[in-house]
């Protein structure tokens, strides 16, 4: 065949990776919104005194999360993110969570939530918390999309808890592997062929 009637290839598209969907776009959607109430009601049983809120996101896994959570939150609110990496590359094992760029500096005295997609190891939410709390919030929580169920995680303090999820790599909604996979709706395992 000549380069005019060749036929092209189809695109590659992620569900073609899916092993099975953990949790559904609609439980994800109904539990961000019950979410939202929560973190609505103690903000607002604490903003008597006006204190600035200040959102903590974790990127880039928390992007998508932190968009559907943030249209529940009526209250004024400002955004400062956080670059943090603990699996680099291909890999489902953490590496270790690293701090990429610098936190924000003006949160003394500030009501702040941080916002991340997983706890699992514990290692980032515990590094962020620290390096927070040594500017002086006048209240620091969190929030988690997603919590496995293995000690690291449920002795990491942690306020706000979308799921608790069996111990396994999973993606969609933020959630990535190599970097790919984060434009999922649904909290997915991949097939093992893929890992």
């Amino acid at each position: 065949m000549n380069q005019l009637t060749e036929p092209r290839c189809k695109p590659h598209h992620a569900r073609n990776d899916i092993e099975r969907v953990l949790i559904d776009r609609h439980r994800i959607d109904q539990r961000i919104a019950e979410l939202g109430q929560e973190i609505k009601r103690d903000l607002d049983e604490q903003l008597v005194d006006t204190t600035e809120i200040v959102l903590v996101p974790i990127l880039t896994g928390s992007i998508i999360f932190l968009a559907d959570l943030i249209r529940h939150l009526p209250q004024k609110i400002r955004i400062s993110v956080v670059t943090a990496t603990s699996y680099p590359g291909a890999t489902t094992q953490s590496k270790g969570t690293q701090i990429a760029g610098a936190l924000p500096d003006d949160l003394e005295g500030k009501h702040v939530l941080i916002v991340d997609d997983i706890l699992d190891s514990g290692g980032t939410i515990r590094l962020i918390r620290e390096e927070v709390s040594k500017r002086q919030p006048k209240s620091l929580r969190c929030c988690v999309l997603l919590r496995k169920m293995i000690p690291q995680a449920l002795e990491t303090p942690c306020e706000y808890i979308g799921f608790d999820i069996p111990n396994e790599f999973v993606v969609g909604v933020g959630l990535d592997y190599n970097n790919y996979y984060r434009n999922l709706p649904d909290i997915c395992v991949l097939k093992k062929d893929v890992l």
